[in-house]
């Protein structure tokens, strides 16, 4: 795939995503899409069940884009999923075929606060 396909096709996705517009957001994805949570082992098949899971959700969501990496039809993205005020930093890698997401994984991880004992190798990020 083109990447200023692919990356317009993910700016859209991750808009829609963030002002809540379930349509435009479950656009990207094949009708049999997969997508996979590996942290808690589960896996959604199609894009019905997706966006069914996804805007039954009960928290507030809001999505901060960090970056956005690929080529071809494997795509990365690094972003800041907040439900209900509470960051989770993530990571959704995307697979394209024809113009469509049919596989997605997506990763989780909460903030820790760094420890003392590195800070005299480190700079605090954003």
């Amino acid at each position: 795939m083109e990447a200023t396909v692919a990356r317009a096709l993910l700016d859209r996705h991750w808009a829609a995503s963030n002002s809540g517009d379930a349509d435009a957001e479950h656009d990207i994805y094949a009708d049999d899409v997969i997508v996979e949570y590996p942290q808690s082992g589960e896996v959604i098949r199609g894009r019905s069940n997706i966006q069914a899971l996804r805007t039954q959700h009960p928290a507030a969501r809001t999505f901060t884009v960090r970056r956005i990496l690929g080529a071809g039809d494997l795509w990365v993205t690094e972003f800041v999923l907040t439900y209900d005020g509470k960051p989770t930093q993530s990571v959704s890698i995307m697979e394209f075929s024809a113009g469509r997401v049919v596989r997605e994984t997506q990763y989780f991880a909460d903030p820790f606060d760094p420890p003392a004992w590195r800070s005299q190798w480190v700079e605090p990020g954003e």
